[in-house]
């Protein structure tokens, strides 16, 4: 039995400040994601069996990409090496994404459908 609810109501995970969310992400938010949704089918752990597979939406343009390696082959989990390079805010030295540009969320695609964390969590309920 699933006892997550929607994150457009009540839910049990914290959200997110918006001042962070609206930074962009970064190795370290999505470590916090995956630490919120731990325990939930919110993570790529718990959710692959369904035939989830780890992407990213531009909330702005809703266009959606699947997390990539560095070298354009599918990541397992969420990396941000893949990403379009205008989704791309800052990169270290090495040319290695440090944060994307506001807007980028982390979540999951599945039969051509953009989930987030919570409502992949939801879907599988």
């Amino acid at each position: 039995m699933c006892n997550e609810t929607s994150s457009r109501g009540t839910h049990s995970w914290p959200l997110e400040p918006l001042s962070r969310r609206s930074a962009g992400l970064t190795a370290l938010s999505l470590h916090d994601e995956n630490v919120r949704f731990a325990t939930t089918r919110g993570v790529s752990e718990h959710n692959r069996s369904a035939n989830f597979v780890p992407g990213y939406l531009d909330s702005v343009s809703g266009e959606w990409v699947l997390s990539r390696f560095r070298d354009g082959s599918p990541a397992p989990v969420h990396v941000l090496d893949g990403l379009p390079p205008t989704w791309v805010a800052r990169r270290d030295a090495a040319g290695n994404v440090v944060q994307t540009r506001p807007g980028i969320v982390s979540g999951f695609v599945r039969d051509g459908l953009f989930y987030t964390r919570e409502e992949a969590v939801l879907a599988l309920c």
